[in-house]
């Protein structure tokens, strides 16, 4: 009986081996140790009648991923696993080929791989998955010449997880889910977005930019990479807001929260300033029922807005250290006591000065007090002072609150409160910390204002405060009337992120990649749709972006550098002294050719405090430190590393400034097993990658406060933990992080734990 098999198109033809040999040829064509006849013999693939090409191709996939990591036996006859990468590539371009043939039916062509690029824009102008501006803004000949600019052949840089995560996510399908585009139309609709601020020379730009995307030497955030080019552009990874101590703010950011979250941002969200439980309201004792109603609120929110459907709403929530509702606050994701009092879907954040780690390395004690009635009774808000070398605003002020016996507190000793902390970050992998006085004194704009809180992933570091409402009126006669609500606007943060992958990138380049990125970020705010007019306000007063780096690991393994050693430190210094350079100077270039963000004036930057407390003092430095001031800075804040968890993936590098969790592992999602291993892992770099669980984490605090004495805003960085560790070791590891400027502290990975990722400032 002679079989038929079903092609994607509905039809039936017989079957052809040859047709099945030819695609396994393909995949593994010019990949070492990827026999295509091992590919075919052990697919095994037991053809049947009425058996379709998907069935095939996805057979083939499955067994080329499984063939990266395999159980042998050694010269000794034990069992042990050995890989090879390569065989990920081959199950990369055996999906790719299925896109190619699902793109070719869905769009109506008839030949393999990409169709005709300005066709492709209008039909999907015309289906709005693409904004009209595209053919607005380009002319019918312009399209057509980038369409010809594409590199198909640049698809064969992509690895398996990163191609079937970016089709799943990211690529623009149908209504039922068909594919519509392919990798280096997004990478090219991506950079035709960002370059329309460009005018005359957008042409230029959007092809250097699209070079950037597809040749995987940069990542763009998530809501970038997801609405660039859509009718809808959000592109902002995440915002921060500050709650004032009345019902009108702690809704009005509710509001805020639910309109970012529903188009793809996540929240930080400062809480510092609500009165505590029991506290009085309008006369009435004992009235507040505390922050942890209104944190319950957020969480709700964050349940019901998911982030375009792609996940449930994420909000990180800070409060100071010195909050009288702290140990209530630390306990909101464990699993012991009232539930009713409990926020599992939000990140708690705290907000620790100077003043309390010096308390806690004395075992000093450490007083609690509620805002409302420090500010009642002694005429000031505290959560309003920092430390700085020259000023000690907030210790000042603290004792003052300290010494008055009429205000009420509650006082225990400062190790009680860490090790509160630390049972919940082991528990939990939270609280996150923000080192508030380490942020602030390195503050370039605090002429402007103070910084409260981060975002979600504890990278963003930008001056944020609360809107306060002016009145409401009602205009217009009885027939017609209108309500006009009249707001104070404070500063709402945005994230604007993109990384340098340094798994790609050699130091070298920089000069060339780093001046394109933070042009692309800036055009970002230019473009960019805000669901929330504050934001937009404070957006354009800043400028503010983040420019980061994935693949700092993989960097280093490049480079024959072990994490643990003096090397590490010193390539980290030269690395990121070199990256903050060619980024600061982007950013002056960009004011000579488009202005200085309007804060500019009164900044560190301008008045050249920023270099100095940083001790650039070489001819360079110097040179750009006049130059800084003579012309201005585009961007107010310019340097952020973010965590990069997705974008990284599908850049084929490593997380952030991360070590690598495994060398190689399988992860199983949903009943399938992939087989999952450190970027290029050989036999050569093998002991190179160390695993994170394993490193002495001093190390990796040390790296960090040397990468943080270049970077102007903050790192997502993350502490690894094993359960063998004892108490005083991880009350260690936070003394030296704040000992060696580390501004804030991410999670605390435990290794008998999994953290929920956050994908929204993945860049």
């Amino acid at each position: 009986m002679e079989i038929k098999i079903k092609k994607r198109n509905g039809s039936y033809e017989p079957l052809y081996v040859e047709k099945t040999k030819k695609m396994v040829a393909f995949a593994c064509e010019g990949l070492n140790g990827c026999d295509p006849i091992e590919l075919e013999m052990d697919s095994n693939i037991q053809f049947r009648d009425g058996m379709s090409t998907k069935e095939i191709q996805k057979v083939l996939i499955q067994t080329a991923i499984e063939k990266m990591i395999q159980t042998t036996k050694d010269a000794h006859g034990n069992m042990v696993k050995t890989t090879n990468i390569n065989w990920q590539y081959a199950a990369a371009r055996l999906l790719m080929s299925d896109l190619y043939k699902e793109a070719a039916i869905n769009r109506g062509y008839d030949y393999f791989g990409y169709g005709d690029f300005s066709a492709l824009v209008h039909k999907l102008v015309e289906q709005k998955y693409y904004g009209e501006y595209l053919i607005t803004e380009y002319k019918e000949e312009e399209i057509k010449e980038l369409g010809a600019y594409i590199k198909p052949e640049r698809d064969l840089l992509f690895n398996y997880e990163g191609l079937k995560l970016l089709a799943d996510r990211y690529l623009i399908k149908g209504f039922n889910k068909e594919v519509l585009e392919l990798p280096q139309e997004r990478f090219l609709a991506i950079a035709m977005h960002l370059a329309i601020p460009e005018g005359s020379r957008k042409m230029e730009y959007a092809k250097k930019f699209y070079d950037l995307l597809s040749l995987l030497k940069m990542t763009v955030a998530t809501p970038t990479l997801a609405s660039a080019g859509t009718p809808y552009h959000q592109l902002s990874s995440c915002f921060i807001s500050v709650v004032g101590d009345n019902l009108w703010s702690i809704y009005d950011v509710n509001s805020k929260f639910a309109n970012v979250s529903k188009h793809g941002g996540a929240l930080g969200i400062y809480l510092g300033k609500i009165r505590a439980l029991n506290s009085e309201i309008r006369g009435y004792k004992n009235a507040s029922g505390g922050v942890i109603p209104w944190v319950r609120l957020y969480n709700d929110t964050a349940v019901a807005v998911d982030q375009l459907g792609r996940r449930k709403g994420g909000a990180s929530i800070t409060l100071d250290i010195w909050h009288r509702d702290l140990y209530e606050f630390m306990e909101l994701r464990t699993n012991n006591g009232d539930d009713r009092r409990k926020a599992h879907d939000i990140f708690p954040a705290l907000s620790i000065p100077d003043l309390f780690m010096e308390r806690l390395e004395e075992r000093g004690s450490w007083s609690l007090f509620d805002p409302y009635q420090v500010y009642k009774e002694m005429g000031f808000y505290l959560e309003n002072f920092y430390d700085d070398k020259d000023n000690k605003a907030f210790t000042a002020h603290y004792l003052a609150c300290e010494n008055n016996q009429n205000l009420e507190r509650i006082t225990v000793t400062a190790l009680d409160i860490m090790k509160k902390i630390m049972k919940s970050a082991v528990e939990t992998g939270t609280p996150f910390i923000f080192f508030r006085d380490t942020v602030n004194q390195a503050n370039p704009n605090k002429h402007a204002g103070m910084v409260y809180a981060s975002n979600l992933c504890h990278e963003i570091a930008q001056n944020v405060s609360e809107s306060i409402l002016i009145e409401e009126s009602i205009v217009g006669d009885p027939n017609e009337s209108h309500v006009v609500t009249r707001v104070k606007s404070g500063d709402m943060v945005t994230c604007n992120l993109n990384s340098i992958n340094l798994g790609r990138v050699h130091i070298d380049e920089l000069k060339e990649t780093v001046p394109l990125q933070i042009r692309m970020l800036d055009n970002v705010i230019t473009l960019n749709q805000s669901p929330v007019a504050e934001a937009k306000i404070t957006s354009d007063k800043y400028r503010a972006i983040g420019l980061g780096t994935s693949g700092y690991h993989h960097y280093l393994v490049n480079r024959g550098i072990t994490w643990e050693s003096e090397a590490h430190f010193k390539e980290a210094d030269l690395l990121f002294e070199e990256i903050a350079y060619e980024a600061i100077k982007a950013s002056m270039e960009l004011a000579k050719e488009k202005g200085a963000y309007p804060e500019f004036e009164g900044s560190e930057w301008q008045s050249g405090k920023y270099f100095e407390r940083r001790g650039y003092n070489s001819p360079r430095w110097l040179k750009l430190k006049e130059e800084v001031k003579k012309y201005g800075l585009r961007n107010g804040y310019i340097m952020a590393v973010a965590p990069t968890g997705s974008t990284s993936n599908i850049a084929g590098t490593s997380a952030g400034i991360d070590p690598i969790f495994q060398k190689f592992f399988i992860e199983e999602k949903k009943g399938s097993f992939t087989p999952k291993a450190a970027p290029d892992l050989s036999e050569k770099n093998f002991w190179l990658y160390k695993e994170a669980h394993y490193i002495n984490q001093i190390y990796s605090i040390k790296a960090c406060g040397i990468r943080q004495r270049h970077i102007d805003q903050a790192q997502s960085f993350n502490l690894y933990i094993t359960p063998n560790l004892s108490a005083k070791d991880i009350l260690n590891l936070y003394i030296e992080s704040w000992k060696n400027g580390v501004k804030t502290i991410y999670y605390v990975r435990n290794q008998s734990l999994e953290m929920d990722e956050c994908t929204s400032c993945s860049s």
